[in-house]
């Protein structure tokens, strides 16, 4: 679990950050979730957006993703989200040194 000085961190990490995943009409599917896995691999905090044909809320999307990559929410904007999960191997961004 993260404290409020370490989420405030990752939010302001989160500002420059573009989207590299997309929640539209198929919503979180396995190949999603991949997709995600994948991505919080290599960067460790990524943004999602979540489109409006999109079966899930925005909090709804960003709850049931990080559930099933074990990742914890940074915020929920707009029709955005961020979430960060501490990389297995090479990690840049620890969570003890925010």
């Amino acid at each position: 679990m993260m404290t409020t000085k370490q989420r405030a961190k990752l939010r302001a990490m989160c500002n420059e950050l573009e989207p590299v995943l997309y929640i539209g009409k198929d919503g979180i599917n396995d190949n999603l979730v991949k997709q995600c896995w994948d991505a919080l691999e290599a960067r460790e905090l990524i943004k999602a957006s979540v489109q409006k044909n999109a079966p899930f809320t925005v909090r709804e999307a960003c709850d049931e993703l990080c559930a099933r990559v074990h990742a914890e929410p940074v915020q929920v904007i707009g029709n955005k989200f961020s979430i960060y999960r501490q990389a297995r191997k090479d990690s840049k961004i620890r969570l003890r040194d925010l």
